[in-house]
């Protein structure tokens, strides 16, 4: 039998983690064959992805607060549970309020990727969060990767059901092994000396922990702006295959998972916020480079690439320290703090998918994309050296 406080292997909170992002997008390829068969409209469908990513942030909302307050092992079993139901009912809806009413209570798996953060700063301190998260920040990078990958050939095999069967097979096993790894980590409602914990209140009036989620959101912006700009210039403007484009894209994470990595070992010999700043420079003097090799007529897709490729690695670099400081704030509120650093970026991301979208439908020059990138990755600079001047020594 599990003991409280009994941590579980980090493969298991990888898995958590990585489950939530698969279920965003690994049905992505297969959104025109759900709406042919369900006789539906591709615009109703399409909710399935972005009612869902909406979906996604209420939970985290809700999640993290109820976490705090009744431990983390009943929040995340239940949500697996609902989970592994929910895909099961999508994989054999016939009419589409069906499919998209279950699909929305399978956003319930995010808290598998909330808590996750939440128990690594239940079960450790200093450095030593942010190395965990780095880790787990490096293999999260590959599900949006593969997910994609994994729907299409499931899809092409066997159908688009069987994506949601593979979902509920997912979160069955993921269930039984969660039960069996997962102890409780959540320490006490009174601390040692017999105090009631801080209240909500408490993190939500700390000006440091919104400067650590404002660097958070703002460096994922970066990435989103990026993903949003990035193949409507470089097909108008470079004129790049579809291949070439995949190739192109993923550079940037390739570049994150590398800067998570790095943010493990020099967590070693240098204290978390320096990783952090570090992450900040890396990126903005990238993008810096790029908009000069730009300026200079270098308007090659290699400048232009290269350049983005330094958000991925300063991103890797900064977000496990960011996140970590972030759950440091109120640690007895690490699950508070988890999702409402969690909802922030979604929301984050979708102001600045907006804005982008926006600010290149007339001119999709890489320069404009540029420069758009570099003012997100100078506001969490920004945000970054606001943490460091208001975290106490």
């Amino acid at each position: 039998m599990l003991k409280p406080g009994s941590p579980p292997s980090l493969t298991t909170l990888i898995l958590l983690s990585a489950l939530s992002l698969l279920s965003l997008n690994a049905i992505v390829p297969s959104l025109a064959n759900m709406a042919t068969d369900l006789t539906a409209d591709y615009a109703v469908i399409s909710l399935t992805v972005g009612g869902y990513l909406a979906v996604t942030a209420v939970v985290q909302l809700a999640a993290g607060p109820l976490a705090d307050r009744v431990g983390r092992r009943p929040v995340v079993l239940c949500a697996l549970l609902v989970f592994a139901a929910a895909s099961f009912v999508t994989a054999v809806a016939q009419d589409v309020v069906t499919l998209l009413v279950f699909r929305m209570l399978q956003a319930s798996v995010v808290v598998g990727s909330v808590l996750s953060l939440a128990i690594v700063r239940d079960t450790n301190d200093g450095a030593e969060v942010a190395r965990l998260i780095g880790k787990i920040s490096m293999a999260m990078a590959l599900a949006p990767m593969l997910g994609p990958m994994l729907g299409s050939l499931l899809d092409a095999a066997f159908g688009w059901r069987s994506i949601f069967l593979f979902y509920a097979l997912a979160g069955a096993g993921l269930l039984y092994l969660t039960w069996r790894d997962l102890g409780e980590t959540l320490a006490s409602r009174h601390d040692a000396s017999g105090k009631e914990p801080e209240t909500l209140t408490a993190l939500l009036q700390a000006p440091t922990f919104w400067c650590y989620v404002g660097c958070t959101t703002f460096s994922t912006g970066a990435f989103f702006i990026f993903i949003t700009g990035a193949p409507l210039v470089a097909t108008s403007v470079f004129g790049t295959t579809t291949a070439e484009l995949g190739i192109a894209v993923g550079s940037i994470t390739g570049g994150f998972m590398t800067g998570s990595y790095l943010s493990g070992r020099l967590g070693r010999h240098l204290a978390s916020r320096i990783v952090m700043i570090l992450g900040r420079l890396v990126a903005c003097g990238g993008l810096t480079a790029g908009l000069a090799a730009l300026a200079s007529g270098l308007i090659h897709p290699l400048f232009f690439f290269g350049s983005t490729i330094f958000v991925g690695l300063g991103n890797g670099l900064t977000m496990p320290n960011s996140n970590a400081g972030a759950l440091s704030v109120k640690p007895r509120l690490a699950g508070s703090a988890a999702g409402i650093n969690g909802a922030m970026t979604l929301a984050g991301g979708a102001v600045m998918t907006t804005v982008t979208g926006y600010a290149l439908a007339d001119d999709p020059s890489p320069s404009r994309l540029l420069m758009l990138m570099l003012a997100a990755a100078i506001a969490g600079l920004l945000a970054a050296l606001g943490a460091v001047r208001l975290t106490p020594e």
